[in-house]
């Protein structure tokens, strides 16, 4: 009889923790096979580099006394204040923060460890770099983009038109929705048949990282580092997964400009957009910042590295040299079972001489 209680104890309790793993989600575990292509280069069309693409955590609190509804009530009437060089960037008042996360969704991304990081004052435009900012930096120097001298560029194929379809002749391996678009660029975001003229207030795309490295030149300013950039999107506090707290959809409502029903095939448009939105949708982080997760992808300054010092740091600016460039925030294409790379620890990499229908920027400076 003793062993038979020991038996059915042993049993129950295996029972008992199975079924919580099965239930609870591991940040830790993710798809081995799935890719959103995201990170697929120029050299990479047929083979693209297998992205770490799966559901994580969700969390369930907001953060200390900075609650959606603060956050939506205090930064809903942010307005673009004129065109003039300055008039768009907000100063980021420095601080110490919790870099990284110890708690990754995608390990191999080394979106870990957690550690302090202190950044000093900088300047952070309060907008991605719109269609119309990049038309006159581009009137004003002759500025001929990557994609433009490639000849191509990487659209999602939901997007294309049938004729531009019918153009295709190759796509990534492990993501065939996303393919190299010919005559895509920032001009014809998906391809010749395509043009700006209703989107000219929604982020430029289609810009490598040499592109927006001129355009933030020009402006006298620079890309953030990776650091600045993750600061300002927690604003500046110890730890959260999106600028305004833990959750998703605080009181049900969209924030950020990502994909709603199942990826690849059908996007339910439910935050009222199938693509980019324009840089001044959705509401204002504390920081005055305007769509920092969603909408594009943005560039960063820093080398692509996934192995970091847990030791505390002030202004980290990464590797002095590599082979892919960090970009930050996901896009209008990631959604939580796929790609939850919208999250402000999140991180994924392009070589400086990509470009993407998905990838944008925004500019940084030092002073003013």
């Amino acid at each position: 009889m003793k062993y038979v209680s020991i038996i059915i104890f042993c049993v129950l309790f295996n029972l008992f923790f199975v079924n919580i793993s099965c239930t609870e989600e591991s940040p830790e575990k993710h798809s081995e096979t799935e890719s959103c292509g995201c990170a697929s280069s120029r050299d990479s069309k047929l083979s693209a580099k297998e992205q770490q693409c799966s559901s994580g955590i969700d969390g369930e609190k907001d953060c200390g006394s900075n609650s959606a509804d603060k956050y939506l009530e205090e930064n809903q009437n942010l307005e673009n204040k004129g065109d003039n060089q300055w008039a768009n960037t907000v100063l980021i008042k420095g601080g110490k923060f919790k870099m990284g996360t110890d708690k990754p969704v995608f390990v191999a991304d080394g979106e870990g460890p957690a550690r302090q990081v202190i950044i000093d004052d900088f300047y952070l435009e309060a907008y991605e770099v719109s269609n119309k900012n990049f038309e006159e930096f581009v009137e004003k120097t002759g500025h001929i983009t990557e994609a433009e001298k490639f000849g191509d560029s990487f659209v999602l194929d939901s997007l294309l038109s049938e004729e531009v379809k019918k153009t295709i002749s190759q796509a990534v391996a492990a993501a065939p929705w996303w393919l190299p678009v010919k005559g895509a660029d920032w001009r014809h975001p998906e391809g010749i048949d395509s043009n700006i003229e209703e989107r000219m207030d929604h982020p430029v795309i289609h810009v490598s990282w040499n592109d927006a490295v001129a355009y933030c030149k020009w402006k006298g300013m620079r890309l953030p580092t990776e650091a600045e950039w993750e600061y300002a999107c927690k604003s500046g506090l110890q730890d959260r997964l999106f600028p305004w707290g833990n959750k998703q959809m605080p009181q049900n409502k969209h924030y950020m400009n990502i994909w709603q029903g199942t990826f690849p095939t059908n996007n339910t448009e439910e935050d009222g957009y199938i693509s980019t939105a324009p840089v001044t949708a959705f509401p204002s982080t504390h920081f005055g910042l305007k769509n920092i997760v969603g909408n594009v992808w943005e560039w960063t300054e820093d080398w692509w590295n996934t192995q970091h010092s847990a030791e505390d740091q002030r202004n980290p600016k990464g590797p002095k040299s590599g082979k892919d460039k960090v970009k930050k925030g996901g896009s209008y294409m990631c959604h939580k079972s796929y790609c939850y790379r919208f999250r402000c620890a999140a991180r994924s990499q392009n070589t400086p001489d990509t470009s993407a229908g998905n990838v944008g920027f925004r500019c940084a400076a030092s002073k003013v």
